[in-house]
């Protein structure tokens, strides 16, 4: 394995300027839990960095901004998500638009998801060496369930499959702007972001801003347990930019993100 000196390499950019690349430092990798059955997560060479936040805290815009500045410095890179398993995330957009599923039934789908994206995705391109650029992780569906009342204990275990990731940004965005937000980009706010399957509020708007406040009490506290960094996403989007860029650069130098 690397030690937390990094290699240096220069290549040049469309612009004719010569950047300094950052040649990644191997750091050891390990599952939460049990893991996937088979897979030596010491074979896994790759970063896995992960950004959270809810809709509208800027997470696809940074996550496309960061993939431009990696592949201009010569870094492969692959991107996953929620919601783009090819084994359940047609039948879960179908289930959640009835607004039928039970808080157990979404937890599971969400989990299925997950799993299936972290064997067939994720792990391959650790194992070959790519960058791995999360648009949420496990984090905010324990989040999601938490909130939703269910046992701790049985959503750690669910998640215990896990790879623990080389860095985790949470964009934190205070509920008010990501109204704000939302209605700047669609004018109307989702049914599961609002929290209205919890019977916080008969009115939307109020029940989205009680239930994202929970949403932030339970990232808070599971920050303090798991140790990522939390980024103050509601400011402009190149400043936020320039912030994960500097963390992600000690990262790849084999050191931690600041916390």
């Amino acid at each position: 394995m690397g030690n937390a000196s990094s290699k240096h390499r220069q290549s040049r950019s469309r612009t004719g300027v010569v950047p300094t690349v950052i040649i990644p430092t191997t750091t050891p990798k390990r599952f939460y839990g049990h893991g996937i059955p088979g897979v030596d997560a010491s074979k896994l060479s790759g970063k896995l960095i992960v950004l959270e936040g809810a809709d509208g805290s800027g997470r696809s815009t940074q996550i496309s901004r960061l993939v431009t500045w990696l592949e201009g410095r010569g870094h492969a890179t692959v991107q996953v998500g929620l919601k783009r398993s090819t084994l359940v995330s047609e039948e879960l957009a179908k289930a959640q638009q009835g607004n039928v599923l039970s808080r157990t039934t979404f937890s599971l789908f969400y989990a299925t998801d997950f799993a299936d994206q972290l064997e067939n995705v994720i792990i391959p391109a650790l194992k070959a060496g790519f960058m791995v650029l999360a648009d949420r992780y496990i984090y905010t569906l324990m989040v999601r369930d938490l909130v939703r009342g269910l046992d701790e204990e049985w959503v750690r275990n669910l998640y215990s499959i896990a790879l623990v990731p080389d860095a985790v940004f949470y964009l934190q965005v205070s509920p008010e702007e990501l109204i704000q937000r939302t209605f700047a980009k669609s004018l109307a706010l989702d049914y599961w972001e609002s929290g209205m399957d919890l019977g916080l509020s008969q009115d939307m708007f109020d029940s989205f801003v009680k239930y994202q406040k929970r949403v932030i009490e339970q990232f808070q506290r599971l920050q303090s347990i798991y140790g990522f960094t939390i980024v103050d996403g509601n400011r402009p989007i190149e400043v936020v930019n320039r912030e994960l860029r500097r963390q992600i650069d000690l990262v790849l130098a084999g050191k931690s993100a600041m916390s």
